[in-house]
């Protein structure tokens, strides 16, 4: 039932949300909903046509032939439609792998991308539906003007030319025009849409009639008034082998209307925009019967239908019209077609209808933006919609903007800005496309299989080269403001259940290198840490977990749980309620780590568990790190409930009712066995004690210390500076000093000799070795003749101490090692530079004895050492982590 139900979920959302209300009541009411209708037809062929042939059709033939030839013309249509033909293949593919909704292709991005790419490709999209608005607009008011207008140095009017012509008069002819939209966008959306069939008969109809002008018009010559010179003629030749030779190549000269020098960039650039309209069917898959089937068959069908009608007209236009008529007179279809008004009308009809489409295209996509509450307040008001669902505001909002631009004046100024936009949403469909390929998700199976990952690679690389042919400037702005809304969305966006292509791309690339990633590779010289850190409480060691962060060197960060129960005897697996809980403690210590959990009758088998599964490939743990243990309980285990609500008062946003730790203590001997078991799996030890005093930023402004001792202290008789655990430590202590935070701090090596030993000798050879190991420390030299005669010194227990905890399980024939000489090291590390004290310590931990019986008074003797000392960590090394070779 719940397969279904998602299901059911799934394609329920597709459904716009905008029906009208008097649709949901009539749904309530038990009658049928409002059903998907229209056809591959009507629903993608008609309105993409239309939205491709606007002003380019009627006005920017002439004008690309003329100033680029036919050979360059055909060039640049094969360009600019393989351009669009590979983002067609990818519209198709996102289109056919589920229900789409409002927003075109935002809704595509968003979905396939996650929010951040959504976001703020949407916002490109949407500013290049506005430009693309007040582009046919100002197409269509330079079809009025040159149909009707008169200009300033004419004296009077004469016939029909009685329009003022100027700058500010264009202005206002283009805002009447513009608020006519408005009033049919806010008032008369749905008349608009009923009106798209009718449209698209006047376009044919008028297309057919300058085809049928081209062998039915006889040979005429054309006055040319285009407020530049009063008395230009060009000529209409008919079908002349003469005037086509003339047509052949490139003559770039000054475009008329910008008074501005043409080139191959700026020509492409206009004529590009008759390609732009290729997502007007994608975005009516809420109204189709089979999105599925129409959108690539409809889609398809209208770009090869434009493509023929182009590159025809193209041919038509150099075998019949002198150069001079294609570069003075961009409206020459009007005067050499068989009625002249033909070709007016077509003209208002596609400009007024691809402005008023890109209007409506823009408000729905800000209304889906606003909708997705991807910039929060800023565009709240824009999800404001009547009571027949029209987003009214967000209509007022993209008029508003489209008012704006018209201020450009002109239309070949605008269709560069107009061009680059729609490429960059088109080269993000295309990544979109690509990602979804590449991450091989399962999911991904679009019913449109006619597109392999390169196809979106070369429309992705064809749309971007040729953004910066057209304008560099323009096209690096616009990626330049794409990728600050990128990242200003990273930080600022909701969270949204979308799915983010970004985590199945790293997946992807993450299970490729670890596989590359061989163990048996390993060198000594590329060595970091790889940190597991043990804990229970996040509470009490929220200090040690950020201290091991630094710790870890780029490394990898286990956070390791256990939590003691039998699953036997529960319904489900508590941790799957605890995980989140450990991921927002992750995110609120800004730490970079993954939290592993394991359910457990013990805490060693637990331990055990996390050291055996912990990491994956050749990316696990080779250090473990454990707070210290006490004599009553562990450091890591919970506090009392009432300890545990004091905390919740602190800075921490994350509930403390996520951690679910266990209440049971466990005992020394336990402890030092995971000690034991870690130190026979080849993993390095370290335990930290007194980290809850450890304050990183309290000597701030003051010289701070890190002391390394890399003796054994509980093996006097051992005076080696070089075993493999003393380099660990020495190399764990480098590595901290190496971390930024850490840079400032001054690395002190001590150095415990006895008189006898001889101090310059011992001296200089540690120094060589700090050389050769190219770690920086400042050697102090430590007289511990008093200290080390205790060592020597056998007693038998007494019975007092016999009673004492200090001699639990030790056998009463072995040799041990007094407590008056483990106060006497410990007296002896607080007694160096107790004026400047350091921030943090690294002793020696030696191995626990093989002797599991005298586990704890090995535990004993680490405690005693340390007592009092601050933030210590006693480290074991179990395999050669230092190399002095290149």
């Amino acid at each position: 039932m719940d397969e279904r139900s998602a299901l059911l979920n799934y394609r329920l959302s597709s459904i716009s949300t905008e029906e009208p209300s008097s649709h949901r009541a009539t749904a309530t009411h038990g009658k049928s909903p409002r059903t998907k209708k229209l056809s591959t037809f009507l629903g993608v062929v008609v309105p993409t046509l239309l939205a491709m042939f606007s002003v380019v059709l009627f006005l920017r033939v002439g004008f690309v032939v003329g100033q680029s030839g036919l050979y360059e013309t055909i060039g640049m249509l094969v360009l600019a439609y393989f351009i669009i033909s590979m983002t067609v293949l990818s519209v198709c593919a996102i289109s056919t792998n589920g229900a789409l909704d409002a927003g075109g292709a935002y809704y595509m991005i968003s979905r396939a991308l996650g929010p951040e790419f959504g976001g703020s490709i949407g916002i490109m999209f949407f500013l290049a539906n506005v430009c693309g608005s007040a582009l046919y607009i100002l197409g269509l008011v330079e079809a009025i003007v040159d149909m009707f207008g008169f200009s300033p140095d004419q004296e009077s009017k004469h016939g029909l030319h009685v329009l003022p012509q100027s700058y500010w008069y264009e202005f206002l002819y283009g805002t009447v025009l513009l608020l006519i939209c408005l009033l049919v966008c806010l008032v008369g959306a749905s008349i608009y849409a009923k009106a798209t069939f009718l449209i698209f008969i006047v376009v044919m109809v008028v297309l057919i009639t300058v085809f049928v002008s081209f062998f039915a018009v006889k040979e005429r010559t054309i006055f040319i008034n285009n407020g530049n010179s009063s008395n230009l003629t060009g000529n209409f030749t008919g079908f002349k082998l003469s005037t086509l030779k003339d047509n052949l190549y490139p003559s770039y000269t000054t475009d008329y209307t910008t008074k501005k020098m043409m080139t191959f960039a700026t020509v492409f650039a206009v004529m590009f925009n008759g390609c732009t309209g290729i997502m007007a069917g994608s975005n009516m898959s809420g109204d189709l019967k089979n999105p599925s089937y129409s959108i690539p068959r409809g889609t398809i069908t209208a770009v090869i239908f434009t493509y023929i009608i182009y590159n025809l007209l193209a041919l038509m236009t150099c075998c019949t019209c002198e150069r001079t008529l294609l570069l003075n007179d961009y409206s020459f279809l009007r005067d050499i077609n068989i009625w002249s008004p033909f070709v007016t009308i077509g003209i208002y009809c596609s400009t007024l209808s691809a402005s008023m489409s890109n209007l409506i295209g823009a408000s729905r996509i800000l209304y889906a933006l606003a909708k997705d509450e991807l910039f929060g307040i800023l565009l709240k008001p824009a999800k404001k919609t009547s009571r027949g669902g029209n987003p009214w505001a967000s209509v007022i909002m993209s008029w508003f903007l489209v008012q704006l631009v018209l201020f450009a004046g002109k239309l070949n100024t605008i269709a560069a800005i107009v061009t680059i936009f729609f490429l960059l949403v088109y080269a993000a469909v295309g990544l979109a496309c690509l990602a979804l390929e590449w991450a091989s998700a399962p999911n991904f199976r679009p019913t449109f299989r006619y597109f392999t990952w390169y196809t979106c690679i070369l429309g992705i690389l064809g749309c971007v080269v040729m953004m910066f042919l057209i304008q560099p400037i323009y096209a690096s702005a616009s990626i330049a403001f794409m990728l600050i809304l990128l990242l200003c969305l990273h930080y600022v966006a909701p969270s949204h259940g979308w799915g983010f292509i970004s985590q199945a791309l790293i997946f992807h690339q993450v299970r490729k290198y670890l596989l590359m990633l061989d163990v048996r590779k390993d060198h000594v010289k590329f060595w970091r840490p790889q940190v597991l850190l043990l804990v229970s409480n996040p509470y009490n060691h929220q200090n040690l977990i950020t201290f091991t962060n630094d710790l870890k060197k780029s490394g990898l960060f286990v956070l390791g749980h256990v939590s003691l129960d039998e699953l036997d005897t529960l319904p489900s697996d508590p941790l799957q309620t605890q995980s989140d809980s450990w991921l927002q403690l992750v995110d609120e210590l800004e730490i970079k780590a993954f939290v592993n959990l394991t359910l457990s009758d013990s805490v060693r088998h637990g331990a055990q568990q996390l050291l055996f599964i912990s990491g994956l490939g050749s990316m696990r743990p080779n250090t473990v790190v454990l707070g210290f243990y006490t004599r009553s309980t562990p450091e890591e285990l919970l506090k009392s409930d009432e300890e545990l609500e004091t905390h919740s008062s602190s800075s921490f946003t994350f509930s403390a009712a996520g951690f679910k730790p266990s209440r049971e203590s466990f005992s020394p001997w336990e402890y030092v066995a995971i000690i034991s078991d870690s130190i026979k799996m080849s993993k390095n030890v370290v335990l930290a004690r007194y980290f809850s005093e450890f304050n990183r930023y309290s000597a701030r402004g003051k010289e701070t210390y890190i002391d390394v001792w890399p003796l054994n202290l509980l093996r006097p008789d051992s005076t080696a500076y070089v075993d493999t655990c003393s380099l660990f430590l020495l190399q764990m202590a480098c590595v901290l000093n190496m971390v930024r935070s850490w840079k400032k701090a001054t690395l002190r090596l001590f150095l415990c000799i006895e008189t006898e030993s001889g101090l310059r000798g011992q001296e200089v050879k540690l120094k060589q070795l700090l050389k050769d190991l190219r770690i920086k420390a400042s050697i102090q030299t430590v007289v511990w003749d008093p200290v080390v005669a205790l060592h020597w010194h056998k007693q038998a227990p007494t019975d007092s101490e016999a009673s004492e905890e200090a001699y639990l399980n030790f056998p009463s024939n072995s040799s041990r090692i007094s407590n008056e000489y483990l106060h006497a090291v410990n007296q002896m590390i607080l007694g160096q530079n107790a004026l400047s004290p350091p921030i943090v310590r690294f002793l020696y931990l030696p191995r626990p004895p093989a002797d599991t019986s005298v586990y704890t008074r090995f535990l004993h003797q680490l405690e005693t050492i340390t007592r009092n000392l601050g933030p210590t960590l006693l480290i074991h090394g179990t395999n050669p982590v230092t190399s002095t070779e290149l």
